[in-house]
């Protein structure tokens, strides 16, 4: 019998300087990196149906007001969305706001929205940039969807994506060497090199089909897909589907710091 699979557990994160010269901060006992005033915390979840299953949406809410800007895949609804941010706003008694996909994507079968959710105080611009335009209709079964968001001295283009799993992997491997046009589209489009490609890629970072964004233009992966494993099993973690690709040269207001956050293990913790 095969282990069940279980997504949506953790949150991959990054940390950018909203300045050109920051300090870093004390270490943040949730987290356990450096934060303060001058970063961002960026971060991408899959949220597993937001909007669509049941959720203990106050539990959900204490997860996400520790980041600044959280990219959401798998949202059912805007109403998911809306729910949150009003648990967010009652908890940290800021205003929080949000950008929804204008439509949702997918199959006959199955649809999502992606959505951006962040904290109003540390943005002075963002807004939805729309959904990558396809150079076929085959080459994505969810189109990834961008935003813009500038923090300071720091303005960037953040890209969330959820990549068909497939009967074969065949499939999610075209889908993986097709994220070099996703940058390119975008990059275009905006004129920025700040460029941040984050989701569920249903495939692990490394493998050589997303090797061309680095070829073409020094796109890489953040997180080791051998240390920062992001999906559990019955049993254990098992795999690492979920990640950053950023220009580590253009881009460099990242700090270096990043990592998964486990909140399973946080709440088992605290128990």
């Amino acid at each position: 019998m095969k282990n069940k699979i279980i997504r949506g557990l953790f949150f991959v994160f990054l940390f950018f300087g909203v300045f050109s010269c920051f300090e870093k901060g004390k270490i943040n006992e949730e987290t356990g990196i450096n934060r303060d005033e001058s970063t961002i915390l960026v971060a991408s979840f899959n949220a597993l149906r937001l909007g669509e299953k049941q959720k203990d949406y106050r539990a959900f809410a204490q997860i996400l007001a520790k980041f600044d800007l959280i990219g959401l895949e798998e949202v059912m609804n805007e109403k998911g969305v809306k729910k949150t941010q009003a648990y967010l706003e009652k908890l940290t008694k800021e205003k929080w706001d949000y950008i929804i996909s204008e439509n949702s994507v997918g199959s006959e079968n199955y649809r999502e929205y992606f959505a951006f959710i962040y904290r109003k105080s540390k943005f002075s611009e963002a807004r939805g940039l729309g959904f990558y335009k396809e150079k076929d209709e085959n080459e994505f079964m969810r189109e990834p969807y961008g935003a813009y968001f500038k923090t300071g001295n720091f303005d960037f283009v953040y890209i969330i994506a959820h990549s068909v799993f497939g009967d074969k992997e065949k499939q999610r491997l075209l889908e993986a060497a097709s994220y070099v046009n996703v940058y390119e589209y975008f990059s275009k489009l905006t004129g920025e090199d700040d460029i941040i490609i984050a989701g569920d890629f249903n495939t692990s970072a490394d493998n050589m089909a997303f090797k061309n964004m680095n070829d073409k233009y020094g796109v890489s992966y953040i997180l080791n897909p051998e240390e920062n494993l992001t999906t559990l099993s019955d049993s254990k973690l098992v795999s690492s589907y979920d990640n950053f690709f950023i220009n580590l040269k253009k881009t460099r207001e990242f700090t270096g710091n990043f990592g998964v956050y486990n909140f399973i293990k946080k709440i088992i913790t605290m128990l």
